[in-house]
């Protein structure tokens, strides 16, 4: 029965069933709550499945020589069946029907399974959710119809810490307990952190008579139900748990016994709700997430409008809102793709969405990057500078540098290639720095401004100033041995998006400083303590003028680094329409792919993009016709970024296929493209496109500019977001764009090249 994908105003579904394509659906359908996040396995057990739930922040290594990850923790999910005897399959038997679907509105998964095998005929409903009313409760429930002869069946189900990440076991067994005759409950400790987790258990099985007994096995702890269906009988299986860490903000007691004991007072206090009434009420937390800034798309192709809610579901699905120790890893926590650990994904890419549309949740982001100064100034002192040097992939904050040192094999030599990333993709440093001073100019909170940001915009910009190498044959400072966001292009000097970005990290703290002297006397002093702030602001003046920013040739090309324009070209035709990513690398090796004009993702256009106000528009065209067609876009970073600036550029025809590329690359037809883990930055980029491109929102150098640009193929386009504490709404179509916003003092926005003022209500002609 071949798979293929179904799109509903608020539903993805996937209609029939392949063993090949199960990481699709368990990704893109993962259940989450910011607290512990659920791949969308299937309950019975096939090979190839990647059976995994997080709990943010748990970060182990299993062994001393690797790096931190976040644990697979044990299985809540599974279920065992056996039909008269035989393992249940839907690799056996006969498919008569098959659905499996994602109610984005309520965050619930449904599985629907018509399924027959000589004179038995069931038909199966499995739902399953995770709260996002009560952070450590999930729930799920199996129901089963008999169609067709008696059968007897047997479940097994309950908690499996059999489970690993790709082979490494991250928890010792820990006890294993069944309190009140009913909840069984698992105790593991994972192995170099010591973090305690809890994880309990209870079932009811309703409408049948049933054998019951409990079973403990190494590393499982489980219930078996054995009954008989006659035909036409029905029953249902509810299964509830929920998962405590000794990390959890929520309680100071972290004990394992107090754990347990709240763990079940918990289960027992909603014994008297039911499966609905618990997801009422985890769907109302949901609607006050929906109602919060709508975005209504009317367009030609209704999966647009599919698009946004996909990706503001996995967004609040991941982000970790209930702890500043926390932030969003790459995969969120829909697999073990790339550790869990956090990149400038956040900074770049998700954080705009909840700057301004859910200022606290950003502001708990950027502490997580306060709290990680520790660690950057131990990578900082480690490679010999001064200040905070971000790591480029991030654990617990104040673990520093989490990025593995080896990667895959060379094609070539099948020796595995260094991840150069961890130890010269600086520019984190700097989209740290642009996040932080992007959500002090759309949220003016000055009190975050005093306490944190301006410690880690200080503490960047002194990074940069001891980066700086001095050319002095050209009386000069460059940054040399140093991969972009190219990461084609290894030990480059010369980066335009790193140098220029450190350049404007160093210009604003030069500001800075002079504002808070003259500004903030209080809040200079106690910097002053740390920093010695006239003595490094005249350190950073002397050097700003003479950073090396790569100018345009005489063609109007900013050389992405200084042997960028030197290299041969190559034609990327085959690539850039092939399914999936990395075809290239089928063909060449990564030394072998650094020799050519050939770049991954957005790295010049993403400068300008985001420092748009250096750039005039025919610069910016010039330089989107040269790069873009050297572009794989084998990042899913790349597409959100070309199709903001396409739009911007007037070229909405383009910018249009963009979008659609980038919200395929979750929601599309090919089954592969998921199968590590959601691509988050891309659910950040997509809201982005909608938002910035089309809705036309940017801050140009502290100013607030709309400007909307919609495709053909949109006639109606609404949003709103925060912007100084007040609550603004756009409506854009028929010619006219409409701002509305509630009481409060009138906000300013440029439009055009004009200064306008928004009180209450505001139409302008397009």
């Amino acid at each position: 029965m071949s798979a293929k994908m179904i799109y509903g105003d608020w539903t993805i579904s996937q209609e029939g069933f392949d063993v090949r394509y199960l990481g699709k659906t368990e990704s893109i359908m993962c259940l989450g709550n910011g607290y512990v996040g659920s791949r969308a396995a299937e309950e019975e057990s096939y090979v190839g499945q990647s059976r995994d739930t997080f709990v943010s922040g748990t970060f182990n290594y299993f062994d001393e020589n690797e790096v931190t990850e976040l644990p697979n923790v044990p299985d809540v999910w599974g279920m065992d069946f056996q039909i008269n005897g035989q393992p249940f399959s839907l690799l056996t038997g006969k498919i008569e029907a098959y659905k499996k679907t994602l109610d984005l509105k309520r965050g619930l998964l449904t599985r629907e399974v018509s399924w027959s095998k000589d004179d038995v005929s069931l038909k199966m409903t499995f739902k399953r959710f995770i709260s996002k009313k009560r952070r450590h409760f999930m729930a799920s429930q199996v129901h089963i119809e008999n169609l067709g002869s008696p059968v007897s069946i047997s479940i097994k189900t309950g908690i499996n810490g059999q489970v690993s990440n790709e082979g490494s076991q991250h928890f010792t067994e820990g006890e294993k307990g069944l309190v009140d005759g009913k909840i069984l409950q698992m105790c593991p400790q994972t192995t170099h952190r010591k973090l305690d987790v809890v994880i309990s258990v209870c079932h009811e099985l309703k409408n049948v008579q049933a054998t019951t007994r409990p079973e403990i096995g190494r590393r499982s702890f489980s219930m078996n139900f054995d009954f008989k269906l006659a035909e036409n009988e029905q029953v249902s299986l509810e299964k509830r748990a929920s998962i405590y860490t000794s990390i959890d903000n929520d309680s100071d007691n972290h004990s394992i016994q107090n754990m347990r004991n709240v763990a079940v007072s918990e289960l027992q206090d909603l014994e008297s709700q039911s499966f609905e009434e618990l997801l009422a009420e985890s769907t109302q937390a949901w609607a006050e997430i929906w109602q919060k800034h709508p975005i209504k798309i009317k367009s030609e192709d209704p999966r647009d409008q599919l698009a946004i809610r996909f990706a503001k579901y996995h967004l609040h699905s991941m982000v970790p809102a209930h702890d500043e120790r926390m932030n969003i890893g790459a995969k969120g926590l829909s697999g073990q793709g790339y550790k869990g650990h956090t990149f400038w994904d956040t900074e770049i890419f998700m954080l705009p969405y909840f700057t301004f549309t859910h200022p606290e949740i950003a502001e708990k982001l950027l502490t997580y990057r306060y709290l990680g100064l520790a660690g950057a100034h131990k990578k900082a002192a480690d490679n010999g500078y001064e200040g905070a040097q971000y790591p480029w992939e991030a654990a617990w904050p104040t673990d520093g540098e989490v990025t593995p040192v080896w990667g895959a094999a060379d094609i070539v030599t099948g020796k595995a290639m260094k991840i150069l990333s961890g130890f010269i993709e600086q520019h984190i440093t700097s989209d740290v720095a642009f996040g932080v001073k992007q959500y002090l100019d759309v949220t003016g909170n000055q009190d975050f401004a005093n306490e944190k940001a301006y410690e880690i915009l200080i503490d960047t910009a002194k990074f940069w100033a001891s980066r700086l190498e001095y050319d002095a044959p050209n009386d000069r400072y460059v940054i040399t041995n140093v991969m972009g966001p190219d990461e084609y292009k290894e030990e480059i000097d010369n980066n335009a998006y790193t140098n220029y970005t450190a350049h404007w990290n160093i210009s604003y703290v030069i500001d800075l400083i002079g504002h808070l002297k003259a500004e903030k006397p209080e809040v200079y002093a106690r910097l002053d303590k740390e920093f010695n702030l006239e003595a490094l602001k005249a350190n950073l003046k002397a050097k700003v003028d003479k950073i090396f920013l790569p100018q345009p040739t005489s063609a109007g090309i900013i050389p992405q680094d200084d042997t960028y324009l030197t290299k041969p070209e190559l034609d990327l035709t085959k690539y850039k329409s092939a399914d999936g990513v990395d075809g290239l690398f089928h063909d060449y090796n990564l030394h072998q792919v650094n020799g050519f004009q050939v770049t991954k993702q957005a790295d010049v256009l993403l400068l300008m993009l985001l420092f748009e106000g250096l750039f005039e528009k025919e610069l910016k065209l010039k330089n989107f016709d040269y790069y873009e067609p050297k572009t794989t876009h084998d990042s899913s970073l790349s597409l959100s970024t070309h199709a903001i600036l396409s739009a911007d550029l007037g070229k909405l025809d383009q910018s249009y296929d963009f979008f659609k590329q980038a919200i395929n690359i979750d929601m599309g037809e090919y089954m592969k493209s998921s199968d590590p883990g959601i691509h988050t930055a891309s659910l950040g980029g997509i809201w982005q496109m909608v938002v910035f491109g089309y809705g036309g929102v940017r801050m140009i150098e502290g100013e607030l500019r709309i400007e909307p640009n919609l495709p053909r193929a949109w006639s109606h386009l609404s949003y709103g977001f925060d912007y100084q504490g007040q609550a603004i709404s756009v409506e854009i179509g028929e010619g006219k764009m409409v701002l509305t916003k509630a009481e409060g003092p009138a906000l300013q926005f440029i439009h055009q090249d004009q200064i306008m003022n928004l009180e209450d209500t505001l139409t302008i002609t397009l």
